[in-house]
């Protein structure tokens, strides 16, 4: 994998150091986040939760806004799920072609049925007609599950596929190479810069 990407990773407040291996499924599985990512298009155009943390914490805000906003990264970038538009790293294999795993016994018959999965899309940069994938993130968005196949033709820079719970890999959608689709998350410095913005500048129930 590009190093670019593994450090556009870490900005993101992902934990690298465990990346030893060279293959893209060892590179993948080592990453770690603790804590979830939030994307421009999903909240930053409503800020979701900004306005309920600010109903509970305003006597904190008049009286020390500094520690108001450390508490409040501190809190939408904790493990908490509440849902505010984020992403949760996931680097999990899903092996439903793979005999022997859990995976395969309960997804190969819907996996290797035309009607009901179209990897069409994923056959655009694989020639493995029955990939294996990593699970990269989960959402409470759409779609809610990310996923990069490993025997992508670009392992350097693979491609990001969208599909959803209710369609699940009947439909998927390209979400660009791994590097194009980490710029579509904010560092928490950016996401401070917007949040101070709004309080400060466009709230207008303070």
């Amino acid at each position: 994998m590009k190093q670019e990407i593994l450090e556009r990773i870490k900005e993101l407040g992902g934990n690298i150091d465990n990346v030893k291996g060279t293959s893209l499924q060892e590179v993948l599985q080592a990453i770690e986040f603790k804590q979830p990512l939030y994307p421009h298009e999903l909240w930053g155009t409503e800020l979701y939760g900004i306005d309920e943390y600010y109903a509970k914490n305003k006597t904190l805000y008049s009286e020390n806004k500094e520690s108001f906003y450390l508490n409040l990264i501190k809190h939408f970038f904790s493990e908490q799920e509440n849902p505010y538009g984020q992403m949760f790293y996931r680097g999990t294999l899903f092996t439903p072609y793979k005999k022997g795993t859990a995976d395969y016994d309960e997804w190969n018959d819907i996996f290797t049925d035309d009607d009901e999965v179209d990897l069409s899309e994923i056959y655009t940069v694989s020639q493995n007609k029955q990939p294996d994938l990593i699970n990269l993130l989960f959402s409470n968005g759409f779609p809610d599950n990310l996923y990069i196949c490993l025997s992508d033709n670009n392992p350097d820079n693979p491609t990001v596929f969208g599909t959803d719970h209710e369609e699940f890999f009947s439909e998927i959608s390209n979400e660009g190479t791994l590097s194009e689709f980490l710029e579509q998350f904010y560092t928490k410095d950016e996401f401070l810069k917007i949040v101070t913005n709004y309080i400060e500048n466009e709230k207008t129930d303070k």
